[in-house]
C-alpha cells in the first residue's frame, strides 16, 4: 500500500483549513435556505402546525383560478424580459470587437464609460430613468423637443404596452458592460499567433473577426449567456424601484422576482403565505436549474472544442 508523505497530508490538511470557512459560510447562506425553501413548499399552515401537502402547493400556483393567473403573467413577463434583456450580449461584443482594435485611442475611457452604469445601485438607476421620463418633469421630452423629435415621447413607463419593454432596455442600458469587460478580456487573450497566420492568409477586418475571432469566443459568449439568464431570472430590483411591488401598471411589469414578494410576505391587502411563496421561489430554482442544465450538457459540449 502506498504510503502518503507527511507534505502531501499537511498540505491536505491546509486545503481543508482554507476552504472550510467558505463552505460553512456558502453552506449556512444559501444551501440551507434553499433546502428550507423547498421543504416549506411540500407543506401548508394549519394555526400554528406545518401539514404535509405533498404537490398540492405546485397545483394550487399552476391551475387555481386565483393564483395561477398572476403566475403564469409573471412568467410570462419573465421569459420577454429576458428576449430584451440577451439584446445586451450581442451589444457588448460588438462594443468589445471596437475597444478591441490596437488602433482605437482612448480606449480605457471607453471601457470605463460603458462599464460604469453596471456599478451604480439599482435604487438610482432606477430612480433616476424615472425621473428621465416623466411627463411632468423629466428631461426626456426637452431633449427630444430640442431635436424636434417631442413626437415620440410618450409616458412609457406608464403603459400597459411599453412599461416592460422600457425596463428591459434600461436594464440593457445598465448591464451591457458585463459582457462587454468579458467578451473583451476573451478577445486580447487570443494568441497573437493565429491572429498573424489569418493575416497571413489574407482574413483582415471584419472577416478576421466573424471568421476566426468569434468562434474562438463562443465559450465565453456562451457562458455570458447562461449569467444573463440566471440573472433575468432572479430581477427584483429594478422592477420593484420603478414601478413597486404591484408590477404597475396594472400588473404588466410584474414577474416572478415581484410575485414572489407579495406571495411571501404579503402587500397592501394581500395576505403573506409563506408556502405558496416557498412554492414559486421552488418554481423559480427548477427554472434556472433547468437553462443551466440545458447549457451544461447541450451547448458547452458543443462549443468547448473552440477553447484553445
Amino acid at each position: 500500500m502506498t504510503r502518503v508523505p507527511p507534505r502531501t497530508r499537511r498540505n491536505r490538511t491546509h486545503i481543508v483549513v482554507f476552504l472550510a470557512p467558505a463552505v460553512l459560510i456558502y453552506t449556512a447562506v444559501m444551501i440551507v435556505p434553499l433546502f428550507e425553501t423547498l421543504r416549506l413548499s411540500l407543506f401548508t399552515t394549519s394555526g400554528n402546525h406545518f401539514v404535509w401537502n405533498g404537490v398540492a402547493n405546485f397545483g394550487v400556483l399552476f391551475f387555481d383560478e386565483r393564483q395561477s393567473l398572476g403566475f403564469w403573467n409573471a412568467l410570462r413577463n419573465n421569459v420577454y424580459f429576458f428576449v430584451i434583456q440577451m439584446l445586451q450580449n450581442p451589444i457588448g461584443i460588438g462594443l468589445a470587437a471596437l475597444l478591441a482594435l490596437p488602433r482605437l485611442r482612448a480606449g480605457a475611457f471607453y471601457r470605463t464609460a460603458i462599464f460604469l452604469p453596471t456599478l451604480l445601485s439599482f435604487v438610482i438607476v432606477g430612480f433616476g430613468w424615472k425621473l428621465i421620463l416623466s411627463p411632468l418633469w423629466g428631461v426626456a421630452p426637452s431633449l427630444l423637443g430640442a431635436v424636434g423629435l417631442k413626437g415620440l415621447f410618450a409616458p412609457y413607463l406608464g403603459r400597459e404596452s411599453s412599461a416592460l419593454t422600457t425596463l428591459g432596455f434600461i436594464s440593457v442600458w445598465q448591464y451591457v458592460g458585463v459582457p462587454m469587460m468579458l467578451a473583451y478580456a476573451a478577445l486580447i487573450s487570443i494568441p497573437d499567433e493565429i491572429i498573424d497566420a489569418a493575416e497571413v492568409d489574407g482574413v483582415v477586418g471584419i472577416a478576421q473577426f466573424f471568421r476566426v475571432k468569434l468562434p474562438l469566443i463562443w465559450p465565453t459568449i456562451g457562458m455570458i449567456s447562461i449569467l444573463t439568464f440566471v440573472g433575468n431570472f432572479n430581477a427584483f430590483d429594478l422592477v420593484y424601484v420603478t414601478q413597486g411591488a404591484l408590477g404597475a401598471p396594472n400588473y404588466s411589469t410584474d414577474i416572478l422576482g415581484t410575485l414572489l414578494y407579495r406571495t411571501f410576505f404579503g402587500y397592501q391587502l394581500q395576505l403573506g403565505d409563506p408556502n405558496m411563496g416557498a412554492t414559486v421561489a421552488t418554481m423559480m430554482f427548477l427554472i434556472i436549474l433547468a437553462g443551466v442544465c440545458v447549457y451544461l450538457f447541450a451547448v458547452q459540449r458543443k462549443i468547448s472544442r473552440y477553447q484553445f
